[in-house]
């Protein structure tokens, strides 16, 4: 059943999706719900690296696997292959600039999933696009003044990247451990209502199952999950799905703590969000968008 409802569209925006799908079980599953979300147009799919070598090429691969298996036309993208350097500029790095630049009534969100490193570069090479877009990233730690003892995974891929985008003008909403951290789903559940949705439904419920299984997930609880990106495509569907605060933007630190910085411009962080909205508007439209609904 197609959907019996429509945006309107002065409501519906552009979206560049920048993710590292191939490190962890859960980017499969926004990038899905992004896609099937008719407020969104998605112009790019970029793939970000995850600090191993040939990361990014397994990530553009990652989505690939994915748009196929939901029969979707994408435009999938190489970024950079590196955390933040110089040299030749990525055919994703580029696209955030030109898109950024290109005149358009809808306005500009850039989720980001994974490390900064294409964003941070894109910034680099173009200042004057930070007041084209909004950035969504879902990274850092939390404010709440807990010492955390691992580095988030996100910022600590690369650093520097996260600082050039803290301390640039780009419009920022954060969403950090406390808050991506907290959608938590069980893989019974899982089974249950993604599994019997097509080809779409099995490839997701596989990937997060042998992921599960790998001796890359022995940080997990075993028979659940964090659905930790989902939050980047939800705040954008709906702003108000969470607690937002104010903040000056501090500086990372390479354990990925934070350091004070007085002079940190204003950020928008989320402190939490609505579990319930992201997970279950999930669920329906993949069900409705594989006909199960």
């Amino acid at each position: 059943m197609p959907f019996q409802f429509d945006v309107p569209e002065y409501k519906k925006v552009r979206v560049i999706i920048d993710t590292d799908v191939a490190c962890e079980a859960d980017d499969p599953f926004a990038i899905a719900h992004a896609l099937m979300s008719p407020k969104l147009l998605v112009k790019a799919i970029i793939a970000e690296h995850f600090r191993e070598a040939g990361s990014m090429e397994k990530s553009y691969q990652a989505i690939r696997l994915l748009t196929d298996s939901m029969n979707a036309e994408a435009n999938i993208l190489r970024g950079e292959e590196y955390p933040l350097r110089e040299g030749d500029v990525s055919e994703g790095v580029q696209f955030i600039i030109d898109e950024a630049r290109r005149e358009d009534e809808k306005p500009l969100f850039v989720l980001c999933l994974g490390a900064l490193s294409n964003l941070a570069r894109a910034i680099r090479l173009a200042p004057d696009i930070c007041g084209n877009m909004t950035v969504v990233t879902i990274g850092g730690q939390a404010y709440d003044g807990r010492s955390i003892p691992w580095r988030e995974f996100n910022f600590g891929n690369d650093v520097s990247a996260a600082n050039q985008v803290l301390a640039s003008s780009v419009p920022l909403w954060q969403i950090p451990n406390s808050a991506y951290g907290a959608i938590r789903v069980g893989l019974a559940e899982l089974q249950t209502k993604v599994l019997p949705c097509g080809k779409a439904g099995e490839y997701l419920f596989r990937q997060m199952v042998d992921y599960n299984l790998s001796d890359r997930a022995g940080w997990t609880a075993g028979e659940s999950w964090t659905l930790g990106d989902s939050p980047a495509v939800a705040v954008v569907l709906d702003p108000a799905i969470g607690v937002r605060t104010t903040r000056p933007a501090p500086i990372v630190n390479e354990d990925t703590s934070y350091q004070d910085n007085p002079n940190g411009r204003p950020i928008q962080v989320y402190d939490k969000v609505d579990s319930r909205y992201i997970l279950e508007d999930f669920f329906a439209k993949l069900a409705i968008y594989t006909g199960r609904a």
